[in-house]
Parts: C-alpha cells; sequence; structure tokens
C-alpha cells in the first residue's frame, strides 16, 4: 500500500502577508512572516501587556538618559531581511534608523528586540523569529512569564542565557548599563508587588 504523501507547507509572500495586514482594520491578530512561514498571533492578555508596558517604560528612560536610539513597540512593522515581516512587543534601534523612521517605514535596523511569549506565541519566538533576531540584532530577549525568566540570545549563542535575577544590557556607545531588576518586575506584572 503506497503512502500518502507528505503535505508541502505553504509558503507565503510578503505581498500577501502585507495584503492580510492592509485587510485588518485591527491591529489584532498580528501577521508575520519569517522564512515564508506565516505566523498568527491573537489579541494579548493582560499580564503579556503590562510586561511589555514595562519593559518598554523602563528601556524609554535608559535610552532617553543615554542617547543610544529610540524605542518603540507592537504594531509596528520591522523587516530584518527581503520577505520577512516582524513585530516585535518592545524594540530599540540606533539614533540614525531612529531619525530615518520619521519619513520612512519600515524599521530595518534594531540593536534590541523583545518578545514576551504566550502560549500562542511561543513556538514562532523561539522557533523562527528567534532564528531571524539571532542573525540580525545583536540582542534579543524572551520574557517568559510563566516561569518567571528573561532569555537573552546574541549571535553566536548556541544556547539562551537564562537570567532570573537581573538583567543587564549595554549596547554600543552608552556610557552606563540598562539593569532591570526581574524578582520586582516579574512581581509587579503578577501583581504581587
Amino acid at each position: 500500500m503506497a503512502m500518502p504523501a507528505a503535505a508541502v507547507p505553504r509558503r507565503w509572500t510578503l505581498a500577501e502577508v502585507r495584503a492580510l495586514i492592509d485587510a485588518n482594520s485591527a491591529p489584532v491578530p498580528r501577521y508575520e512572516l519569517v522564512d515564508g512561514e506565516l505566523l498568527v498571533t491573537p489579541s494579548p492578555i493582560g499580564p503579556h501587556q503590562s510586561a511589555a508596558r514595562r519593559v518598554l517604560v523602563a528601556l524609554n528612560a535608559y535610552v532617553e538618559r543615554t542617547g543610544i536610539g529610540e524605542v518603540f513597540h507592537s504594531p509596528f512593522d520591522v523587516e530584518l531581511e527581503p520577505e520577512t515581516i516582524v513585530q516585535p512587543d518592545v524594540f530599540v534601534v540606533p539614533p540614525d534608523e531612529s531619525r530615518r523612521l520619521i519619513t520612512e517605514m519600515p524599521a530595518r535596523v534594531l540593536i534590541l528586540a523583545v518578545e514576551i511569549i504566550s502560549p500562542a506565541s511561543a513556538r514562532g519566538d523561539r522557533g523562527p523569529k528567534r532564528e531571524l533576531y539571532q542573525h540580525r540584532v545583536p540582542e534579543y530577549w524572551i520574557v517568559d512569564l510563566d516561569a518567571a525568566l528573561v532569555e537573552r540570545w546574541r549571535p553566536d549563542d548556541e544556547r539562551p542565557e537564562i537570567l532570573r535575577d537581573s538583567i543587564t544590557w549595554q549596547p554600543d556607545g552608552a556610557s552606563s548599563p540598562f539593569v532591570l531588576d526581574l524578582h520586582d518586575f516579574f512581581g509587579r506584572v503578577a501583581g504581587t508587588r
């Protein structure tokens, strides 16, 4: 008896994903494209939004103080490679890219990408998006609210650095480091602080 042929996954194009985005008047679901794979993320829940806001606020204060660029948040199109489109929850661009974004879209150069994972986004954030960010961004953080930890990925890492107490980041050109107390951060997101 002949075995049925394995189904070949559909490869999406950037034009097709842009058409999905344009046809949807709401910011959710979020459509992203990495290596021909369409990633669809539903509306985030409260703790996700709280975590993204807290990361954004903390990074924004640091970025403004050091002048290393500008912080943005989703929904915001980022094209790090041809035929890709992602929307990191929070990200930092360098000053030249920040100036370019005043008149041109999408973002193309990041110095930090941050994703807050959820059950619906974990596979994409740890799989195809992690590989993309790791090749194109100096630092990528995966914030895992359930495990109360941050996975830090850098370009040459084979495994993430697992951070539970604090995260320190000092990009090129910064005179001082960004430090986030993770016990306080996760406590505030969970409503226990």
